[in-house]
Parts: structure tokens; C-alpha cells; sequence
């Protein structure tokens, strides 16, 4: 009995046990299954956030989608937890750290180290001399080239040598207002010039002292550029750096501003004050440091990237019939001059060599289609000094796609170094004067020595500077291209960089010297080729070498023509 009872007590225990171990499994697998899904769910969800993030990041769209920040960020988190099935709890720093991967990139400024700022002068200083644009000049009206914001009047392509469109009588001396005129068109003016790369002062520097060239004192000449440096140097602007990050264009030679007697110019780039600014003109001084050539206006002023190409098209076509040519007149009064070698040497290459003799009672010159046409029947044009070492023609050549000839370093290249290549043999012939003046060099023969591939590669090369050195029109914009103006305003902003980077250094900024035009071998073989030359000439001729930059110009070097050719 007791037996019976005792296996009966068993079984229960063990149906208990089993019933037990059945609840236990089922509920076990329950909760772990309910909380593998969970966890599953948790997972998928951060994977799909992570997913759309990345996506989002890769997406070319990206720029134009508006990224939710600062308490944006957090009160969608927290939103994204109250909504979430199986919310997930967040801590603060990590609410700050989503906040910042959520954050968007800050956009890069495109125009960030280019800025430049413009001083608004008063009138005086610029557009009144406009006004009375018929002061502007003794020789030549300046009201005809002072229209089309500084272009002057189109040129009509009734002789077939230009493009339809994009041509201008310009005079050389106009560049005052074109580059101010281009500046305001400049992508990257600023209304803060505590910001600004560079700051320009839109003083027509060239304009006013060609009204005073003759026939006035001293005292008259100089009175606008030091009450220009009055107004100046009590700006907030100027004490920054003493006036280093400031430049204007004065659009003439840089011996008009350097006075050296009374009977010429005037001292505004003798004023100390102007010493710290950079100062770009036409024709610079080699042996000052704060100077800078850039190229004359030509009569070519594009308003698309088009025209550009078109042109560069068309004079690649152009059949060359001459070998050389020159446009210009004699200088038999200037002393040193080549100019009579140049045109004896070309009337005796009879076939070979094309010549535009602009004599002063000769209309030839004055029309800049004539000159355009020799120039793009030659092959090479000669580029002799006149009554300074640069010439308007060395533009034109290039224009025309004729590969320049030069006599002197100084007409070429120690001037225009942000425009033209440092490696003058690409793109030129070097020819001695000195040489030529002694008659110890035949300029049919040199450039007939020269091979034909060299010519086509130089040729080339010609016409690929075309759009660096002309200025496009103020009115309207090149897309892709940069023009002269272009290329300058960069050369000053980079001059300032360096000023900047010397003054941060505790080095002198003012110790730019004339041999950082020579950068290269080649210039330093030209220039020792050149001056070795002149030691081992008669002292007799020394004094006639420098004539060009020593002697007061004279009114036919600044105002021979409209156009200057002669």
C-alpha cells in the first residue's frame, strides 16, 4: 500500500516535472525570439539610417538638398525615439555627435584670396576728366576713343582683315578707362575691404597728365597726384598696409610719372607714398621695383569666348607671302635709333620684306586696317624701339598671328612677365641692335636660318597668347577665357600675397629688385649677350645705348597719330 502510494506520488512529481520543463521551453523560446526580433528590427533600422546617409553623401544632388541642423537635428532624434516601436535610448553627447555627421560641409567660396575692393574716389580723380575729355589731349581728340567706355568708335571690316564683330578704333593711351571699366565687370568685387586680396584705386593717372604735358609748371603737373595721396592715406583702408595692397593703372610709360627734368611728366611715382603701391603702365621701369608692364589696347576687344576662337581659326589660314615686315616710321633725330638700318635691310630683301614707312605727313599709319594686313602676310614683324623701348606693334603682331622680332631686352621681355611666356625663344627672335647698328647681322639671313617647324611651332604659340593680351569688352564677360585684365589683377594679388607673407616673416616687403624679371637662364643669356655687347662698344656709342630711357620724350613718341604707329 505504502508502495502504491509512493509511485502514484512519482508519477505526479514527474508529470510535474515534465509539465514544468514544457512551460520553461516554450516560454524561454518565446522571449528569446521576441527579442531577436527586436534586436533585428534595431539593426535593419540603423542599417537603413546609415544606408540613406551614405546614399545621400554619394548623390550628385547633394549640393541642392538642405541639410537639417542644430536643434533640428535634435528634435528630429527625439522624434525618431518617441515614434520608433523599439525606441532606443540617447545619451546628449551622442544627440551633439549626430548633430555634427548630420551637419553640412561648408560650401568652399569660389572667389576666396581674389577679392578686390574698390575706392570710390571722388569725380576729380577720374570721371570728370571725362567730362572734359577734350583737355585730355593737345594733339588728338580724346572724346572719339573716350566713348564705348574707353574702346572708341567700331572699326567697319570693309578691308576683310578683321571679324565682324569686336573692333575698335582704340587709342594706346586709353587704358585708364578701360581697365576701370573692365574692374567693374570683375567676378569677384567685394563691399568689404577688410576681406579684399588687393584694393584698386580708380585714379586715370594717364589721362591726367597728358593734360598738362606742355605748356604748364611743375606745380601743375603734380598738384592732382599728391591731392590724390592726401585723400588716400587718411582712408582706414591705407593704414592697413601702408597703402602695399593698393594699385591703379596709369596707361602711359612709366617715364611720364618719373620725372627726371622739368620739361616732362610728372613725380607721382617719385611720391613716397606711391613707392608702397603697385603701379601698372604700359612700358615699366626695369630698375624699379613696384612697376609693372601690361599689355597696350589693341583695336581687339571680344565680348564671347567665340569671337576668340574664330579669330585665332581665321589667322591660322592666312597665307604669308613675305618673309618679314615693319611698320613705322625713321628716327633721324633720335639718337641710337635702328630704324634706318631696319628699313634699309628691308628695302634690300626687295620680295621678302613687306614695309609700311609712316612718314608725319602720311595717312598710312593712321588706319590700323593697313598695318594689320601687312602684319598678317608676314611671317615675322619687326619690333624696333622708337622713342621708347615698347611698341603698340608688338600687339598688333601678335594679333595677327606674326611672330614679333625684337631688338632690345627691354622691349619685351623684361616688361610684360605676367603675359608673356619666360622663355622668349617660343614665341620671338632676339636679333642685337647693337649688332645691327654695327651691320654685323643680316635680318633676311637670321630668320631664313630658322627651321620651318621651329617657325610653325613659334607661330602657334603666337596666337595662343592671343587672349592674355588683349582686353575683352567691359560689357559683357568671357566665359572661360582670361584676358589681360584678367592676368593682371592676378599678378597684383599675388604681389600683395608675397608683401604680406614678407611683412608676416619679418622681412623687408620693399626688397623686390629689377632681377626678379630674369628668372630664368634664357632671359639672364639675353641680358649678358646684350650687355657684354654694349661694354665692348666704343664709349662713344654708350651714351646713345640708354638714349630711349634717359632723354625727355619727346610729343611725337606719346601723340604720333591716332593710332601711334609712326
Amino acid at each position: 500500500m505504502d508502495k502504491s502510494i509512493g509511485i502514484s506520488k512519482c508519477r505526479k512529481n514527474l508529470l510535474c516535472i515534465i509539465l514544468s520543463s514544457i512551460i520553461f521551453w516554450f516560454l524561454f523560446f518565446r522571449f528569446h525570439y521576441s527579442a531577436l526580433i527586436s534586436s533585428n528590427n534595431e539593426v535593419r533600422s540603423l542599417q537603413n539610417e546609415y544606408s540613406i546617409a551614405e546614399s545621400s553623401t554619394r548623390s550628385p544632388l547633394t549640393e541642392n538638398r538642405v541639410e537639417p541642423t542644430g536643434e533640428g537635428i535634435k528634435e528630429q532624434v527625439m522624434k525618431n525615439d518617441r515614434e520608433s516601436p523599439h525606441p532606443l535610448h540617447v545619451e546628449g553627447n551622442e544627440i551633439e555627435s549626430t548633430m555634427k555627421n548630420h551637419r553640412s560641409k561648408p560650401t568652399v567660396d569660389p572667389c576666396s584670396g581674389q577679392y578686390v575692393y574698390v575706392h570710390s574716389l571722388p569725380s576729380r580723380f577720374n570721371d570728370d576728366m571725362l567730362k572734359d575729355c577734350r583737355s585730355l589731349s593737345m594733339w588728338t581728340d580724346m572724346c572719339r576713343f573716350t566713348a564705348n567706355m574707353g574702346l572708341g568708335p567700331p572699326i567697319s571690316n570693309s578691308q576683310g582683315v578683321y571679324s565682324n564683330t569686336g573692333w575698335y578704333a582704340t587709342n594706346q593711351f586709353a587704358l585708364d578707362v578701360i581697365f576701370h571699366n573692365r574692374m567693374k565687370q570683375y567676378k569677384c568685387l567685394t563691399n568689404d575691404p577688410f576681406m579684399a586680396s588687393a584694393i584698386f584705386v580708380p585714379f586715370y593717372a594717364g589721362f591726367d597728365i597728358s593734360r598738362y604735358l606742355l605748356g604748364f609748371n611743375t606745380s601743375m603737373r603734380d598738384s592732382t597726384s599728391i591731392d590724390l595721396f592726401k585723400w588716400l592715406t587718411e582712408t582706414p583702408e591705407w593704414k592697413v598696409l601702408g597703402g602695399r595692397d593698393h594699385f591703379l593703372v596709369a596707361g602711359r610709360m612709366t617715364w611720364d610719372f618719373r620725372r627726371m627734368t622739368d620739361n616732362w611728366g610728372n613725380k607721382l611715382m617719385l611720391l613716397d607714398e606711391a613707392k608702397n603701391m603697385t603701379m601698372l603702365v604700359i612700358e615699366s621701369s626695369p630698375w624699379n621695383s613696384n612697376d609693372f608692364a601690361i599689355p597696350y589696347p589693341t583695336h581687339f576687344h571680344p565680348s564671347r569666348d567665340l569671337e576668340v576662337f574664330q579669330w585665332q581659326n581665321k589667322i591660322r589660314r592666312f597665307k604669308r607671302r613675305y618673309l618679314f615686315s615693319f611698320a613705322g616710321g625713321p628716327r633721324p633725330k633720335l639718337s641710337g635709333s635702328i630704324r634706318g638700318q631696319i628699313i634699309d635691310q628691308c628695302r634690300a630683301s626687295r620680295r621678302k620684306c613687306k614695309m609700311l614707312e609712316c612718314q608725319p605727313r602720311s595717312s598710312k599709319c593712321d588706319n590700323p586696317g593697313n598695318v594689320m594686313k601687312i602684319f598678317q602676310s608676314s611671317v615675322f614683324c619687326l619690333q624696333p624701339p622708337g622713342d621708347s623701348y615698347t611698341r603698340r606693334s608688338a600687339f598688333d603682331s601678335i594679333l595677327a598671328g606674326c611672330i614679333p622680332v625684337f631688338f632690345h631686352p627691354g622691349s619685351a621681355y623684361v616688361q610684360y612677365i605676367w603675359h608673356l611666356p619666360q622663355n622668349y625663344k617660343t614665341y620671338s627672335v632676339f636679333i642685337s641692335e647693337i649688332e645691327l647698328r654695327e651691320g654685323k647681322v643680316s635680318i633676311e639671313k637670321r630668320l631664313l636660318q630658322i627651321p620651318i617647324e621651329q617657325v610653325r611651332a613659334m607661330r602657334e604659340q603666337v596666337i595662343r597668347l592671343i587672349p592674355g593680351v588683349i582686353y575683352a569688352d567691359p560689357r559683357s564677360k568671357l566665359e572661360t577665357l582670361e584676358d589681360a585684365f584678367d592676368l593682371a589683377v592676378q599678378g597684383v594679388i599675388k604681389r600683395v600675397d608675397r608683401m604680406r607673407k614678407a611683412i608676416s616673416d619679418g622681412v623687408d616687403p620693399d626688397a623686390e629688385s629689377w632681377e626678379i624679371f630674369a628668372q630664368t637662364e634664357l632671359l639672364c643669356e639675353i641680358f649678358a649677350r646684350f650687355f657684354v655687347v654694349v661694354l665692348l662698344a666704343s664709349l662713344r656709342r654708350l651714351p646713345l645705348i640708354a638714349a630711349a630711357g634717359t632723354e625727355s620724350p619727346s610729343a611725337s613718341w606719346h601723340f604720333g597719330g591716332k593710332y601711334s604707329m609712326k
